[in-house]
């Protein structure tokens, strides 16, 4: 035998050897496989989980829309007798024009208190300034009213009548504001 022919026995322990690495490159492959596997259950769980909960989120009613809680008026005569004024004005009011309707003798004090007083109500929410120094109550949430209604093409709507129409409220001092 010459040095380069290989034995019996050294082409056996290169076949083991070799046996040994493909064996390891195998279990190496398992190992991915069952990690893979492992990662595509999680991803699958994941999926069907999303697809139960839209499936639940559109089962469920629509829910109603959020109001904000009532405002609370204080319980001070002169809160309740400006709310009075705005019950029966017109249109929006300045506070000149409010003391004018409480019969209130017009001073610079007097006007600056119901000012003052005014943008209180505005901070609470229950009147509105709808330009500066103008104030007036909130317009309610458009509900459709079916006795309100245009006659034709052109015309105005209808509304019925209100016994308080056009109507100036004056409050006294010391008077209840109270009907």
């Amino acid at each position: 035998m010459t040095g380069g022919e290989l034995t019996l026995g050294a082409v056996l322990a290169r076949l083991e050897e070799r046996e040994r690495e493909i064996a390891a490159q195998a279990e190496a492959a398992r190992e991915k496989i069952a990690e893979l596997t492992a990662q595509l259950e999680a991803l699958d769980t994941a999926a069907e989980e999303i697809r139960i909960t839209r499936k639940a989120l559109r089962e469920l009613p629509e829910p109603a829309p959020l109001q904000p809680p009532a405002a609370k008026l204080t319980d001070h005569p002169a809160y309740q007798q400006i709310m009075a004024v705005f019950a029966a004005a017109d249109g929006p009011l300045r506070a000149r024009g409010v003391c004018e309707a409480m019969d209130l003798t017009i001073t610079p004090s007097n006007v600056n208190n119901v000012r003052l007083k005014l943008k209180r109500l505005v901070g609470r929410g229950i009147l509105v300034e709808a330009e500066q120094g103008l104030f007036t109550q909130p317009r309610p949430q458009q509900h459709r009213n079916p006795a309100i209604r245009p006659s034709g093409p052109g015309e105005s709507a209808k509304r019925p009548h209100s016994p308080y129409s056009g109507a100036t409220l004056r409050i006294r001092r010391g008077h209840s504001c109270a009907r």
